[in-house]
């Protein structure tokens, strides 16, 4: 705890320290002079040997045993064991939450903060399938098509979510709500100490644990610089599969889904897509298990219900003036079918009276 403390942004020096103690409490008997005489730079030496580190560390133990926070350092049989594999594992994982699902397969999804209806609805459609099927899907909590994923998620199993900042400072306030639920379903984890801003250095530095955690990363929607890209990058550099979802190359939200899929990335349309690339024995046990399962049958529909349900898309949203226009409904008859259809999970309404299919 003293270690990342003093060094959450110094991972490199971390590992040093690590290798020439494997018992770490032994390295904070040395005074910053003696750090300066082995090899560490003065910044870094003036830290592990400030005064009261220690005593700093027992009060951020004690606070996060007040919340209900679980601390996972590398040395714990219960750190995610995908996650130390890469070159930089975080020194501490602070968890709210379950920590034994960051064991479980799991499958990073990511993407832009500004979706199209199209981009949601896939996110949330792929999530919701994945996790149905006990994969994990992991991603950074943030407005748009990571909070798609999670409540996509959560709707079939269950999710992780990474943060940015402290994990007694969520962000963003807009997702507080879904950050409850995770934390009630799944694990929402971070790096960062207690008290830590949602600074804009720190997201990056996330987007590694995301797809540390993950056997593969699927994007869905990005402009040409997005951070989803970066997490992509990362995702290649620790030997993870990347993935994306095709989209309108008329969009400036999909030209870095497409981008990637010109360089080599997996073309995803289903979560079939997504399991064919997983490793051998997660894919062939999803596999498997699709043949044995039936089929969810639409629910039972009106013939005006179904009429309707045919005019609505599951990519492009259709207002409810068009389809007005394409009935011979009234429009107080059309909002009842239409308010039905909701609630039979057949379709969704968009801001705007814009509506999609779902089933």
């Amino acid at each position: 705890m003293a270690l990342n403390l003093a060094l959450w942004d110094r991972l490199a020096a971390v590992k040093k320290i690590l290798t020439l103690f494997p018992d770490p409490a032994g390295a904070f008997a040395l005074s910053s002079e003696e750090w300066s005489a082995i090899g560490f730079r003065p910044q870094i030496a003036a830290r592990l040997g400030a005064p009261g580190l220690l005593d700093r560390a027992e009060k951020e133990f004690d606070r996060s045993k007040e919340k209900g926070y679980s601390l996972l350092t590398l040395g714990d049989a219960e750190y995610p064991s995908f996650l130390r594999e890469i070159f930089d594992p975080p020194a501490v994982l602070y968890c709210a939450g379950r920590t034994d699902i960051l064991e479980r397969p799991a499958v990073a999804l990511v993407g832009s903060r500004r979706p199209t209806p199209y981009g949601r609805n896939v996110a949330e459609r792929l999530a919701r399938d994945l996790s149905g099927r006990g994969i994990v899907v992991v991603s950074g909590l943030a407005v748009g098509i990571d909070a798609a994923g999670h409540q996509g998620a959560l709707d079939g199993g269950q999710t992780v979510a990474v943060l940015g900042s402290g994990l007694d400072v969520p962000y963003p306030r807009a997702n507080r709500r879904l950050f409850e639920r995770i934390t009630e379903e799944g694990a929402v984890i971070s790096e960062f100490p207690l008290g830590t801003d949602p600074l804009a250095a720190n997201f990056p530095r996330r987007n590694r644990i995301i797809s540390g955690l993950s056997r593969a990363l699927i994007v869905v929607e990005a402009a040409e610089k997005s951070g989803s890209l970066i997490s992509a990058g990362f995702a290649l550099e620790q030997g993870r599969e990347v993935m994306a979802v095709p989209g309108n190359i008329t969009s400036e939200v999909s030209r870095g889904t497409n981008g990637l899929i010109k360089a080599g990335a997996k073309l995803v349309e289903t979560w079939k897509d997504v399991a064919e690339e997983l490793p051998a024995p997660v894919r062939e046990a999803l596999l498997s298990r699709e043949e044995d399962e039936p089929r969810e049958p639409l629910p039972l529909l009106s013939s005006g219900e179904a009429a309707v349900r045919r005019l609505l898309s599951p990519e492009s949203p259709v207002h409810v003036d068009e389809l007005l226009e394409r009935t011979e409904l009234s429009i107080s008859e059309l909002l009842t079918i239409l308010l039905s259809l909701e609630i039979k999970g057949v379709a969704a309404q968009l801001p705007g009276k814009r509506y999609l299919r779902r089933l």
